[in-house]
């Protein structure tokens, strides 16, 4: 038995479950998502929960129910809280700076590099050298902030790079002088 899959998913105030057939659209104060759920799996909206419950006991019926029953969770958290990913950037002149709905990235190069914000994520700048990715899709702030992580990844000799808050970089010693 899926011990996540058989949990029902609390739907908090102001948060608004629509589901008609596969199909569920989540509204809150903080957003809209909307999610095509497998067609096996069932979805029962009661009083103030969901359930999701699955037709047979085959292994990808069992991965289904838990997944399913996660990426919902996910979306009625997100509509209703946000999900943030703070990053921090280390260096000597490294630096972040909003324009509008393009985040500009001093990072060392010869250029600085511009980054579209998509639709659906804002990014907030509280000091130069920390980002905070906010949404409410769980999978779209972490891929925006994967992204503008992969432009310059930690190093492990001197430290520098963009990092996420509490990641912990190993460092490596530098030559040894001959």
């Amino acid at each position: 038995m899926s011990r996540i899959g058989n949990r029902a998913v609390s739907i908090p105030k102001g948060v608004k479950v629509q589901i008609s057939g596969e199909k569920i659209h989540v509204e809150g104060p903080k957003g809209k998502l909307d999610l095509e759920t497998h067609p096996r799996m069932k979805i029962e909206l009661r009083e103030n929960e969901i359930k999701v419950t699955r037709p047979t006991n085959t292994s990808q019926d069992k991965s289904l129910h838990g997944l399913t029953r996660t990426l919902i969770h996910n979306m009625i958290q997100g509509v209703s809280e946000e999900f943030v990913k703070r990053l921090e950037i280390e260096g000597i002149g490294f630096r972040a700076e909003l324009k509008g709905k393009i985040l500009q990235l001093q990072l060392g190069f010869s250029h600085p590099i511009s980054y579209l914000i998509p639709e659906g994520v804002r990014i907030e700048v509280p000091k130069p050298t920390v980002l905070e990715v906010k949404g409410p899709d769980k999978a779209l702030v972490g891929q925006v902030a994967a992204n503008i992580r992969s432009f310059f990844v930690p190093e492990p000799y001197k430290g520098k790079g963009i990092r996420y808050s509490g990641e912990v970089i190993r460092r490596k010693a530098g030559k040894a002088a001959g």
